[in-house]
C-alpha cells in the first residue's frame, strides 16, 4: 500500500485520452485551436464592452464577469492537458490536482450564481422597467458580482479540504483528463460515504437554489411578455433575454449530463465527453451566442469591423503612394 505521504510526493497520473493513443497529436492541435478561439472570443467581448460607454450597464457588466469565468475555467484545465498531450508526461502533483479541482468547482458555482443574477436583471428590466435603475444600479450589480465570486469560491472549500485528507492507497491513476471530484473519489481507499452524503446535500444547494431563482425569474418574464398586446413589442422584449436564456439552457444541460445521471449510466469514457461539453464548448459558445443574439454587441462588432477595414484601406493607400 502507498502511504499518503508517498502519494503526496508522487502525485497523480492523468489517463486523459489514452484509449486513443494514435490521435494524441491531433487532439493537441484541436484543443490548442479551441483554446485560442475561446480566449480571443471572450477577450473580444470584454474589450468591446469596456471600450463602449453605452454598454456600461448591469447586463453587460455581468457578461464581462461571465467571460472572465470562461477564460479562467478553460485556462485552469487546457494548458495542463495540452502539455500532457505534447510531452506525453501524464503526471500532476498532489497540490496541483487539488488546486485544479477547487478552481474548477469554484468557477462552476460562480457561473451558476452569475446566471441567476443575470436572470434577475432581465426580470427587473422587463417586469419593472420604471424601477430598473433603482433596483439594478451599477453598485447593486457590483454587489451581485462580488457575492457570486465570494460564495462560488467558498462553497467548494470544505470539499477541497476533505479530499486533501483522503488516502489514495488503491491507485494514483485518475481516469479523466483533469482532476474532477468524482474520478478522485473513485481511487480513494478511505471510506467516502460521509463525504458523499455531504457532497450530495451541500453540493447541489447552490445549484438548485440558483436554478429555482432563474426559473422563477423567467416565469415572471414570460408572463409579462405574453401580456404585451403587440407582436412587435413581445419580440422586442423577448429579444433582450434570448442570449442569456440560450446560455442558461446550454449550461444547465451540460451540468445535468455531467453530474445528474443514474449511477448505472456513469462511465469514465462518457464522463470525459460530457465534461468536454462544459469545459470547452460552453466557453466557446457563450461569446458566439451573445454576438449573434444581442443586437447592441452585434452593432458594436459591425462598427468595429468597419473601422478596422477603413484603417486597413487607408494604410494600403499610404503604402501605394510611397
Amino acid at each position: 500500500m502507498k502511504s499518503e505521504g508517498t502519494l503526496n510526493a508522487s502525485g497523480f497520473v492523468i489517463q486523459g485520452f489514452s484509449e486513443i493513443p494514435d490521435l494524441q497529436m491531433l487532439l493537441f492541435g484541436i484543443f490548442l485551436i479551441l483554446y485560442i478561439m475561446i480566449i480571443c472570443g471572450n477577450l473580444t467581448i470584454v474589450v468591446l464592452i469596456w471600450k463602449t460607454i453605452h454598454l456600461h450597464t448591469p447586463m453587460y457588466i455581468f457578461l464581462i464577469n461571465l467571460s472572465f469565468i470562461d477564460i479562467a475555467s478553460i485556462s485552469n484545465i487546457l494548458p495542463k492537458l495540452l502539455s500532457m498531450l505534447c510531452t506525453k508526461i501524464m503526471t500532476i502533483s498532489f497540490t496541483g490536482c487539488i488546486t485544479q479541482m477547487y478552481v474548477f468547482l469554484s468557477l462552476c458555482n460562480t457561473e451558476i450564481l452569475l446566471l441567476a443574477a443575470m436572470a434577475y436583471d432581465r426580470y427587473v428590466a422587463i417586469c419593472q422597467p420604471l424601477h430598473y435603475f433603482a433596483l439594478m444600479s451599477l453598485q447593486q450589480c457590483a454587489r451581485f458580482s462580488f457575492v457570486s465570486w465570494f460564495l462560488g469560491g467558498l462553497a467548494p472549500a470544505g470539499h477541497t479540504v476533505l479530499v486533501s485528507k483522503l488516502n489514495f492507497c488503491l491507485s494514483n491513476n485518475i481516469n479523466h483528463f483533469f482532476c474532477d471530484i468524482n474520478p478522485i473519489l473513485q481511487i480513494a481507499c478511505t471510506d467516502t460515504s460521509v463525504f458523499n452524503m455531504i457532497n450530495y446535500i451541500e453540493g447541489p444547494l447552490i445549484g438548485i437554489t440558483a436554478f429555482m431563482l432563474t426559473l422563477i425569474s423567467y416565469v415572471f418574464i414570460i408572463n409579462a411578455i405574453l401580456e404585451i398586446k403587440s407582436t412587435k413589442g413581445q419580440h422586442k422584449a423577448f429579444s433582450t433575454c434570448t442570449a442569456h436564456l440560450t446560455c442558461v439552457i446550454i449550461f444547465y444541460g451540460t451540468i445535468l449530463c455531467m453530474y445528474i445521471r443514474p449511477k448505472s449510466k456513469f462511465s469514465p469514457k462518457l464522463d470525459k465527453y460530457f465534461s468536454l461539453l462544459y469545459i470547452v464548448f460552453v466557453p466557446m459558445l457563450n461569446p458566439i451566442i451573445y454576438s449573434l443574439k444581442n443586437e447592441d454587441i452585434r452593432k458594436v462588432l459591425i462598427k468595429t469591423k468597419n473601422i478596422l477595414i477603413w484603417h486597413a484601406q487607408a494604410s494600403c493607400q499610404i503604402v501605394l503612394k510611397h
